[in-house]
């Protein structure tokens, strides 16, 4: 079914004959609107417009007769090859309960998932310097669309803003972001947001056929250097073999190996009742925090690892992760720190429903005599007591 050119197209055509340069890519073609004009514009090398609908593009195929544009048939960017300078959308954004039964306008079940998957995609086929131009709907929800920018590392900003009856049309400009043009020039690809703590953004990322974790610091952290820091620490340990692998890094973000797994308290709450798996990943995760101890390095987050603790998924190594916290000190408490966490809240009761024994008071008094002499000892004493 042809889309005809409607106010939002012809919206979008404005800016299109304003900014399309170089190699188009005209997504969702429709009635060719975008191609045409990007197609009048000199500095327009070549326009690729391509539809989900067959009919559509044999329609423009027949009418429209360019040198300039070539019209094929392509599910967003399923049959397209090649990086482009202007990649154009006028996606559909009709949510589902104000959807007509037509691709033109259906948008997906909310009206957003046609948009999140272009932008999902669209970094692999645009220039390090190149634009896209689109255009949606209130309708659409704008946040869930900044939404997605973000977690694909691009940056944008509003061309225009338009009422039209019932709903306001936007139309963006999106580029990449330094960190992606960066990331990429680093040959790391598929590079999607992950989390934002306290101190810092996480990104993941496929490098050289593995998944990798990008982590770059936030820009509003009242923290002085944790990135630096982070860095730092993270070299010290991978000597001692703790940590996922350091790869590289630079003045904005540093890279290392993705740790497929669990947090420590899921994978125990997953695993079938197994005293000896249970005990043995204490006992590791013990002997990482006294090495720690060793090197009066302390991370300050053992008391409470919840997020920090990773159960790698087929060697059940544990892994600790994030040390931008870590700093050197007098009176490390690594050990005595994961002690606590063991016999409190949660992870005492999940222990106990998995048959882990651990004698609260004696695990306490064993502490504080750890803490009197941090040695190897004294860390096997606190190790014997969780039966």
């Amino acid at each position: 079914m042809l889309y005809e050119p409607r106010e939002d197209s012809r919206l979008l055509a404005k800016y299109a004959k304003k900014y399309a340069k170089g190699l188009v890519l005209d997504i969702g073609t429709g009635s060719g609107i975008q191609a045409l004009e990007a197609a009048k514009k000199k500095n327009v090398k070549k326009v690729v417009a391509v539809d989900i609908q067959k009919d559509v593009v044999d329609y423009c195929k027949e009418k429209i007769k360019n040198k300039k544009i070539k019209f094929m048939q392509s599910d967003l960017f399923s049959g397209v090859k090649g990086r482009f300078d202007t990649i154009i959308f006028n996606p559909p954004y009709l949510p589902e309960d104000v959807r007509l039964k037509d691709l033109t306008v259906d948008g997906g079940k909310k009206g957003y998932e046609v948009i999140e998957r272009f932008l999902n995609e669209v970094s692999d086929y645009l220039k390090p310097n190149g634009m896209v131009l689109i255009i949606f709907s209130s309708l659409t929800k704008k946040e869930k669309v900044d939404e997605f920018i973000e977690t694909s590392l691009l940056k944008s900003k509003i061309l225009e803003k338009k009422h039209i009856f019932f709903e306001d049309l936007y139309v963006y400009l999106i580029e990449k972001s330094d960190l992606l043009k960066g990331l990429e020039k680093e040959r790391i690809k598929n590079i999607k947001k992950l989390t934002k703590g306290h101190r810092g953004i996480v990104y993941i990322g496929d490098y050289k056929n593995k998944r990798v974790i990008i982590k770059k610091q936030r820009p509003d952290t009242k923290a002085v250097a944790p990135i630096k820091n982070e860095i730092k620490h993270l070299k010290i340990l991978n000597k001692k073999g703790i940590g996922p692998k350091f790869l590289f890094s630079n003045k904005d973000y540093f890279v290392y190996e993705y740790i497929d797994g669990l947090f420590i308290l899921d994978f125990i709450k997953n695993l079938a009742n197994n005293k000896k798996i249970i005990r043995k990943i204490i006992n590791d995760v013990f002997n990482q925090c006294f090495i720690m101890d060793r090197l009066m390095v302390d991370k300050e987050e053992m008391h409470h690892p919840l997020k920090h603790i990773i159960i790698e998924s087929k060697t059940l190594k544990p892994y600790l992760i994030d040390f931008e916290r870590c700093h050197k000190t007098k009176k490390p408490k690594n050990v005595t720190q994961f002690s606590v966490f063991l016999i409190s809240g949660h992870a005492k009761s999940l222990l106990k429903e998995k048959g882990v024994k651990i004698d609260r008071d004696k695990i306490i008094e064993l502490c504080k005599r750890y803490k009197k002499e941090r040695s190897k000892e004294n860390l096997k004493l606190i190790l014997n007591e969780i039966q």
